[in-house]
Protein backbone atom coordinates (compact mmCIF):
# COMPACT_ATOMS: atom_id res chain seq x y z
CA UNK A 1 0.00 0.00 0.00
CA UNK A 2 1.08 3.33 -0.78
CA UNK A 3 -1.26 5.55 0.19
CA UNK A 4 -3.14 5.50 3.76
CA UNK A 5 -6.81 6.51 3.73
CA UNK A 6 -6.49 9.16 5.47
CA UNK A 7 -7.20 12.04 3.22
CA UNK A 8 -8.76 15.02 2.35
CA UNK A 9 -9.74 15.35 -1.12
CA UNK A 10 -11.12 18.79 -2.36
CA UNK A 11 -10.52 18.91 -6.18
CA UNK A 12 -10.07 15.04 -8.05
CA UNK A 13 -9.96 15.00 -11.90
CA UNK A 14 -11.22 11.47 -13.65
CA UNK A 15 -10.64 12.70 -17.32
CA UNK A 16 -7.12 10.80 -17.90
CA UNK A 17 -6.54 7.31 -18.79
CA UNK A 18 -3.18 5.51 -17.73
CA UNK A 19 -2.03 2.35 -19.48
CA UNK A 20 0.73 1.19 -17.68
CA UNK A 21 0.46 -1.12 -14.00
CA UNK A 22 0.96 1.68 -11.14
CA UNK A 23 0.91 1.98 -7.61
CA UNK A 24 -1.37 4.91 -6.36
CA UNK A 25 0.35 7.28 -3.98
CA UNK A 26 2.74 8.79 -6.44
CA UNK A 27 2.59 11.92 -8.83
CA UNK A 28 1.39 10.92 -12.37
CA UNK A 29 2.38 13.27 -15.13
CA UNK A 30 0.71 14.39 -18.83
CA UNK A 31 1.97 11.43 -21.64
CA UNK A 32 -0.47 13.00 -24.06
CA UNK A 33 -3.40 15.19 -23.53
CA UNK A 34 -6.90 15.04 -24.95
CA UNK A 35 -8.46 17.84 -27.55
CA UNK A 36 -10.82 20.08 -26.17
CA UNK A 37 -13.40 19.34 -22.85
CA UNK A 38 -14.22 15.79 -23.81
CA UNK A 39 -14.35 13.09 -20.69
CA UNK A 40 -13.94 10.43 -23.02
CA UNK A 41 -10.66 11.12 -24.86
CA UNK A 42 -8.51 8.28 -25.01
CA UNK A 43 -5.41 10.49 -25.93
CA UNK A 44 -5.47 11.66 -22.27
CA UNK A 45 -3.09 9.44 -21.03
CA UNK A 46 -0.94 9.81 -17.67
CA UNK A 47 1.95 7.85 -16.15
CA UNK A 48 5.15 8.39 -13.31
CA UNK A 49 7.40 10.53 -15.20
CA UNK A 50 10.91 8.95 -15.69
CA UNK A 51 12.72 11.90 -15.40
CA UNK A 52 11.63 14.83 -12.64
CA UNK A 53 12.35 18.00 -14.58
CA UNK A 54 10.05 18.43 -17.83
CA UNK A 55 7.12 16.55 -16.88
CA UNK A 56 3.90 17.92 -16.33
CA UNK A 57 2.37 16.84 -12.66
CA UNK A 58 -0.81 16.64 -13.18
CA UNK A 59 -2.22 15.13 -9.21
CA UNK A 60 -1.92 11.96 -7.41
CA UNK A 61 -2.73 8.78 -7.89
CA UNK A 62 -5.67 7.28 -5.96
CA UNK A 63 -6.09 4.05 -7.75
CA UNK A 64 -4.05 1.14 -8.25
CA UNK A 65 -4.07 0.17 -11.92
CA UNK A 66 -3.41 -3.36 -12.40
CA UNK A 67 -3.54 -5.75 -15.48
CA UNK A 68 -5.77 -8.43 -14.42
CA UNK A 69 -7.24 -11.54 -17.34
CA UNK A 70 -10.77 -10.41 -16.54
CA UNK A 71 -11.97 -13.69 -17.47
CA UNK A 72 -10.57 -15.21 -14.45
CA UNK A 73 -11.51 -12.59 -11.95
CA UNK A 74 -13.08 -9.37 -11.40
CA UNK A 75 -11.35 -6.26 -10.05
CA UNK A 76 -11.28 -5.39 -6.65
CA UNK A 77 -13.38 -2.50 -6.12
CA UNK A 78 -12.98 -2.12 -2.44
CA UNK A 79 -9.06 -1.60 -3.34
CA UNK A 80 -10.03 1.23 -5.51
CA UNK A 81 -8.02 -0.90 -8.57
CA UNK A 82 -8.63 0.08 -12.45
CA UNK A 83 -7.83 -1.74 -15.21
CA UNK A 84 -4.88 -1.10 -17.29
CA UNK A 85 -5.90 1.45 -20.18
CA UNK A 86 -8.85 2.76 -18.08
CA UNK A 87 -9.74 5.68 -16.09
CA UNK A 88 -7.92 6.79 -13.04
CA UNK A 89 -8.70 9.24 -10.25
CA UNK A 90 -6.25 12.23 -9.54
CA UNK A 91 -6.01 14.23 -6.02
CA UNK A 92 -5.35 17.68 -7.92
CA UNK A 93 -6.41 19.50 -3.98
CA UNK A 94 -5.74 17.82 -0.98
CA UNK A 95 -4.60 16.36 1.17
CA UNK A 96 -2.80 12.43 1.39
CA UNK A 97 -0.49 10.31 3.73
CA UNK A 98 1.95 8.53 0.78
CA UNK A 99 5.17 6.41 1.32
CA UNK A 100 5.88 7.15 -2.08
CA UNK A 101 8.61 9.78 -0.70
CA UNK A 102 12.19 10.75 -2.25
CA UNK A 103 14.23 12.36 0.12
CA UNK A 104 13.33 12.99 3.85
CA UNK A 105 10.77 15.82 4.18
CA UNK A 106 10.30 17.86 7.23
CA UNK A 107 7.12 19.97 8.08
CA UNK A 108 6.25 22.91 5.91
CA UNK A 109 9.24 22.00 3.22
CA UNK A 110 7.71 21.93 -0.38
CA UNK A 111 7.18 18.74 -2.14
CA UNK A 112 8.21 18.73 -5.89
CA UNK A 113 7.78 15.58 -8.54
CA UNK A 114 10.20 13.31 -8.52
CA UNK A 115 11.48 9.76 -10.54
CA UNK A 116 9.09 7.18 -11.11
CA UNK A 117 6.34 8.88 -9.61
CA UNK A 118 7.96 9.42 -6.15
CA UNK A 119 7.53 12.89 -4.18
CA UNK A 120 10.57 14.33 -3.84
CA UNK A 121 11.73 17.05 -1.44
CA UNK A 122 14.84 18.55 -3.43
CA UNK A 123 13.76 21.19 -6.70
CA UNK A 124 14.20 19.88 -10.10
CA UNK A 125 10.52 19.01 -11.06
CA UNK A 126 7.91 21.00 -10.78
CA UNK A 127 6.18 22.44 -7.23
CA UNK A 128 3.44 20.27 -6.51
CA UNK A 129 2.78 21.10 -2.87
CA UNK A 130 3.84 21.04 0.50
CA UNK A 131 5.14 18.53 3.45
CA UNK A 132 2.62 18.59 6.74
CA UNK A 133 4.79 15.91 8.55
CA UNK A 134 8.15 14.10 8.56
CA UNK A 135 8.18 10.09 8.00
CA UNK A 136 7.09 8.25 10.20
CA UNK A 137 8.97 4.65 11.21
CA UNK A 138 7.13 2.91 8.34
CA UNK A 139 7.88 5.54 5.66
CA UNK A 140 4.80 7.69 5.15
CA UNK A 141 4.84 11.20 5.31
CA UNK A 142 1.54 13.57 5.24
CA UNK A 143 1.17 15.67 2.11
CA UNK A 144 -0.63 18.69 0.99
CA UNK A 145 -1.67 18.37 -2.92
CA UNK A 146 -1.98 21.85 -4.66
CA UNK A 147 -1.39 21.10 -8.71
CA UNK A 148 -2.56 23.85 -11.10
Amino acid sequence: MALKPDRIEIYTDISFFMNTVAERGGVVSVVTSGSGVSMDDANAVVEYADAASGSAALGVLLCDVVDKDLTKCHINWHKDEMQVGGKVTLLRRGQCTTNMVDGDPSAGDKAYVGVSGLVSTSEGGQHIGQWLSAKDEDGFAKLSVTVH
